[in-house]
């Protein structure tokens, strides 16, 4: 028996039928200069303004979807190792949940069930339960 493990392939759609792009698809031909009429002569200073104002524009759209949020994400990281410490519940990127025991300036030591293990602090993904919060109330 199969478990169910989400949308089949046939149900997700595909990325260029995807709304959104397709409006960005038409605002950008919107956009787009007439072509010329025949017999006349593109200006090349037009048509190298437009290059540069285009690469501009993907330069700025890149730094807004791909590079802010990444400094945004890794200053929360930051932030949250340099708040972890003994008796917090934590959880690695791959998966294991444990107490830490002892934090290092790399390494963290947590306690998984039975088990005793030092992890680079780098793999915490996030703290579950700080130390100090567990039936505090």
């Amino acid at each position: 028996m199969l478990a169910n493990r989400g949308p089949t392939r046939e149900s997700r759609q595909p990325l260029l039928m995807n709304k959104s792009v397709l409006d960005l698809v038409n605002v950008l031909l919107a956009l787009a200069p007439p072509p010329n009429q025949p017999g006349t002569q593109p200006d090349p200073r037009a048509q190298t303004l437009t290059l540069l104002g285009t690469l501009l524009l993907m330069g700025v759209m890149f730094y807004f979807l791909l590079i802010r949020p990444q400094r945004v994400r890794a200053k929360q990281q930051e932030q949250l190792l340099k708040t972890l410490k003994p008796g917090d519940k934590v959880v690695t990127t791959s998966g294991l949940l444990g107490v830490v025991v002892s934090v290092k300036d790399k390494t963290v030591c947590i306690r998984s069930a039975d088990a005793k293990l030092e992890v680079l602090k780098t793999t915490i993904a996030e703290i579950t339960e700080r130390s100090g919060s567990s039936n505090a109330s």
